[in-house]
């Protein structure tokens, strides 16, 4: 319906432009502006042939005005009465109306005397030997009474022509007029062929290449026939500016051609009107080939028989495809209604039915230019309908992969769905796995670790306790002894005679009897010191075994991180410093045996990771820091050691992932480490950047199964 609308409307709308072209073209046709001064009547034509003069036969043609006479081979003169010329006294313009002349000669005479006794006056008209340009032979005349002028013309293109007679000034004007019509008509056809050519550039349509070459070649036929191409395009080449009548007609009509099969799309619409327009092309070859060759009354028919066609055909397709609803035919009728209209006054003029002067060919112009303004419109009107098709079937791809997507959205969500079960079971059965695993190597770890420190413990505490034990006595037996020593010495002071105190001298000397008391008394205090340290080494076995403590209990946390330190203290390096941060840390619960597991764990990777890079820090250390809240306690283990790069730090906690050589790392110590904490409701987080050591936060809850008071 839309459609419809829019088809009435353009048709509406060409009539609507159409009138105002008639109104104009009627008002000046009916001015004085086409109005000539003087146009002779009295005209006379002969023939020349062999040196003999013969008047117009009856081939010929020749109105009140107006001398028709097509192609002659010969010589023609004509004799020019101009007795009621009214500006005798002025100096006037003869304009001979015919561009395509090959020569145009003026002579002069007497009334009355004859033509052999004429004299030249002109060898050459105005345009061809001064530097006015203008397209129509005229010669500057002082007319006196009496005067005759003779006309000879020698042309190889149809002799058609009137004469009028000007002054001087008026013809100036209308010479003016008539080159601003030229130059504005050139300018919109220029305009049209640039901005279409553009397009074609753009789009990359055949239809507006075939439309720019039509309005080009329709221009430049339309500048033949008013003679300019002969000094604009051609510099005064005769040949070839006669040729171009023929050529630039023939050319136009062909792109036209070509220009109506693809913008009216003939090939959908009207298959069988193509052999037709094929037809029309090869005449319009065929005369420009007769036309090359010289056949110039032949070629002119097969023009003419090929413009015949071109109406029929060009008229017949329009309406055919309009009344199928092609919106473009509509506007193509409409140009073609503005073509016909000017090619019928041209006609009438031809005719004889209206007189147009000098501006005879004003009506092709019009036409032409319009019909050029609406078929470029149309291509406008062209580019909105691809542009509706492709959004058109733009939206239907859309619709389509709309369709599509919602389909595969639906397999998608299925299966994902499949793959989200079958994932939360591998992972649930691996996660299972992965804990019995960890159990299991932890829980065998632990009874061989316990047992074997049970062991330890059991078999030093016996000899320990026998040399503990004994210390005391012997330091007292010693002590006795030395009081003995002392009260012989002092008597013996007293009572021994000079030679026998000087023998026990000697022989203390001989003894070092004061060394070997300094040195009995190191080697208790050595021995005493040992032993305690001993004893501390056997408590802090039975402290990180617990294997008699399978119950969560009440524990002093820094006896579990001391009694650990003590155990690594032979495998940690001299270099390296364990500093105590400790604060008041209230009894926790918890499983003391694995919360010792876990600072062994962290202690020994922070000894390893200084260990392997002493050379390149400087004061290697291990910070242990513990703090208390309301609820929960805090220990963090911090290295300065080379820190981890982010991707070992996501991977640090799973099973069997070490960054350690072979045969120095399980890969489960962390994994067992998180594991334990978990099981104590805690949390473990660990901040680490390569270059800036690594620091591991312990947080656990002081109550685990008592409720907190």
């Amino acid at each position: 319906m839309k459609s419809n609308k829019r088809e009435i409307f353009s048709i509406y709308w060409g009539f609507l432009i159409l009138i105002p072209l008639i109104i104009f073209t009627v008002i000046l046709v009916r001015s004085d502006f086409f109005k000539a001064d003087f146009e002779v009547g009295d005209m006379k034509v002969f023939i020349q042939k062999d040196g003999e003069f013969y008047p117009l036969d009856s081939a010929g043609k020749m109105d009140s005005h107006s001398v028709f006479l097509g192609v002659v081979s010969d010589t023609v003169w004509v004799e020019i009465n101009i007795d009621e010329y009214p500006y005798m006294d002025r100096t006037s313009v003869l304009e001979v109306r015919n561009p395509t002349f090959r020569s145009t000669q003026l002579y002069k005479g007497k009334k009355g005397q004859g033509l052999k006794s004429s004299a030249l006056l002109f060898e050459k008209h105005v345009g061809r030997s001064n530097p006015l340009v203008y397209a129509n032979p005229i010669f500057v005349l002082d007319i006196e009474e009496g005067d005759v002028y003779f006309l000879k013309i020698v042309s190889s293109e149809p002799i058609n022509f009137s004469l009028e007679v000007a002054p001087q000034e008026n013809f100036y004007h209308k010479y003016t007029s008539i080159l601003v019509l030229v130059s504005v008509y050139m300018g919109v056809m220029l305009a049209l062929f640039l901005y279409n050519l553009l397009l074609y550039f753009s789009v990359r349509d055949r239809v507006y290449l075939y439309y720019c070459l039509y309005t080009f070649f329709i221009s430049a036929a339309q500048l033949s026939l008013l003679g300019f191409s002969y000094y604009f395009i051609f510099f005064q080449n005769a040949l070839l500016y006669e040729n171009s009548l023929i050529i630039f007609s023939s050319l136009s009509g062909i792109f036209g051609v070509l220009f109506l099969r693809d913008f009216l799309l003939i090939k959908v619409y009207l298959p069988w009107i193509e052999k037709g327009l094929f037809l029309i092309i090869v005449l319009y070859v065929a005369a420009s080939i007769l036309r090359m060759l010289g056949f110039v009354s032949l070629s002119y028919s097969f023009t003419d028989i090929s413009g015949l066609f071109v109406v029929l055909f060009f008229v017949s397709s329009g309406v055919l495809i309009a009344k199928k609803g092609f919106r473009p035919a509509f506007y193509f009728l409409t140009a073609w209604v503005f073509f016909l209209l000017g090619l019928m006054l041209y006609v009438f003029q031809n005719q004889g039915v209206i007189n147009l002067g000098s501006f005879a060919n004003l009506p092709m112009l019009l036409g032409t230019a319009f019909e050029a303004i609406l078929l470029s419109l149309a291509l406008a009107d062209r580019i909105n309908i691809l542009k509706k098709e492709k959004e058109e079937e733009h939206l239907e791809k859309l619709r389509v992969l709309s369709e599509n997507e919602k389909l595969i959205k639906e397999q998608n969500i299925v299966l994902e769905t499949k793959v989200r079960l079958r994932t939360d079971e591998l992972e649930q059965a691996l996660r299972n796995l992965q804990d019995t695993q960890g159990q299991l190597v932890n829980q065998e770890k632990m009874a061989s670790l316990g047992q074997l420190t049970a062991g330890i413990a059991h078999e030093i505490n016996n000899p320990i306790n026998f040399v503990s034990s004994n210390i005391t006595p012997l330091k007292r037996d010693i002590k006795d002894i030395m009081e003995v020593i002392d009260f012989y010495r002092e008597s013996g002071n007293r009572e021994f005679s000079e030679q026998t105190k000087k023998e026990a001298k000697q022989l203390e000397e001989d003894l070092e009897l004061e060394y070997v008391l300094d040195e009995v008394e190191q080697l208790l205090k050595g021995m005493d010191e040992g032993a305690k340290r001993t004893v501390e080494i056997v408590k802090g076995l039975r402290i990180f075994s617990r294997v008699d403590e399978q119950d969560v209990k009440k524990v002093d946390l820094h006896d579990g991180i001391n009694s650990t330190i003590i155990l690594l203290n032979s495998s940690i390096p001299g270099k390296i410093r364990i500093v105590r941060e400790f604060g008041e840390l209230p009894m926790v619960e918890c499983l003391a045996g694995k919360l010792n597991q876990v600072f062994m764990n962290i202690l020994n990777n922070a000894v390893h990771a200084l260990a392997d890079n002493l050379d390149k820090i400087t004061d290697p250390k291990i910070t242990i820091r513990t703090r208390a809240f309301a609820d929960r306690v805090v220990i963090e283990f911090e290295d300065n050691g080379p820190g981890m790069p982010e991707h070992v730090k996501q991977r640090i906690f799973e099973p069997f992932f070490t960054t350690k050589a072979v045969g120095r790392g399980t890969g489960l110590g962390l994994s067992i480490v998180y594991s334990i904490i978990e099981s104590h409701k805690g949390s473990l987080d660990v901040k680490s950047e390569e270059g800036h050591g690594t620091t591991f936060i312990i947080a656990l809850p002081i109550y685990q199964n008592t409720s907190q008071q």
